[in-house]
């Protein structure tokens, strides 16, 4: 018993974790707004708390160091190729799963991802911006979910299990935003299966934080805004057909990229010091 709510604790803790740096950044962007975002004081205050966060998760800086943190938030190094295979397979993924949005929104009514009206702002305050929350995003989701969550799944589970649970935990997350609808909680159940790969396959969260901030950014700055103009649309319609046609492809790159990068390295087992 005693064992199970350990566990549970350290579920719940990590899912916490994966959610706490968007909401101090969500606060911060908030204040920023109310007193014109113009100087965009957010990103550089949003940034330093992001790298006290990193240092002390990664059991570095001022305070005790810890091994079991610095295993826990998996960011080891990798080398080129499997950076390059790993970006790769990731870029595949991601115009797979555009195409895959872009065509639920046009065939089934969902909320979608309600965004701040930047359209009044100066090209670089929003690129700053928005670049800031992808990589707060990403960070936070990386870190509690691939590093800690998974990493302690996979020392028990195998590697498949531990990345569809991890993905399952994270669902709620997703849903308390966007609603709990079929389509979003399937776009982000193949979301966070690519980048729990990439974190099985190259042992590390560096690649995927990379990955997964240039994800956030392209939907944050090209596809969420638009989804107000989208309309319902039959499954026939050629352009549906097309974009199903582009990500069915995509996907298939993506998955012979991640056969290649699997084959570069084998999946590590957890460092005993995390145990």
């Amino acid at each position: 018993m005693v064992r199970i709510i350990g566990w549970l604790g350290f579920i719940f803790g990590a899912f916490v974790l994966s959610l706490l740096p968007g909401a101090v950044w969500a606060g911060l962007l908030t204040a920023n707004l109310k007193t014109g975002v113009e100087t965009p004081w957010s990103v550089p205050a949003a940034l330093v708390l992001l790298w006290l966060a990193w240092r002390f998760l990664g059991g570095e800086g001022p305070w005790k160091p810890s091994e079991a943190r610095r295993a826990y938030r998996r960011a080891l190094p990798v080398s080129a190729p499997v950076w390059g295979w790993a970006l790769l397979a990731n870029a595949f993924a991601l115009a797979a799963l555009v195409g895959l949005w872009i065509g639920l929104r046009h065939l089934v009514k969902i909320p979608g991802n309600p965004l701040p009206d930047f359209s009044h702002y100066p090209l670089p305050v929003l690129v700053a911006v928005l670049a800031c929350a992808a990589l707060v995003g990403a960070v936070g989701e990386e870190v509690g979910l691939r590093g800690y969550l998974q990493g302690r799944l996979e020392r028990g589970l195998p590697g498949s299990l531990a990345i569809l649970l991890t993905a399952l935990i994270a669902a709620p997350g997703h849903a308390l935003t966007q609603g709990f609808v079929w389509p979003t909680l399937l776009f982000y159940l193949l979301a966070d299966i690519t980048y729990g790969l990439t974190a099985r396959l190259t042992g590390s969260i560096v690649p995927g934080i990379i990955a997964h901030t240039c994800g956030l950014f392209v939907f944050f700055f090209a596809v969420w805004p638009a989804d107000a103009c989208r309309v319902l649309l039959p499954w026939t319609d050629s352009g549906i057909l097309s974009l199903a046609a582009l990500a069915v492809i995509a996907a298939a790159l993506a998955v012979g990229s991640f056969m290649r990068l699997g084959g570069l390295v084998r999946p590590p087992r957890t460092p005993a010091s995390a145990r």
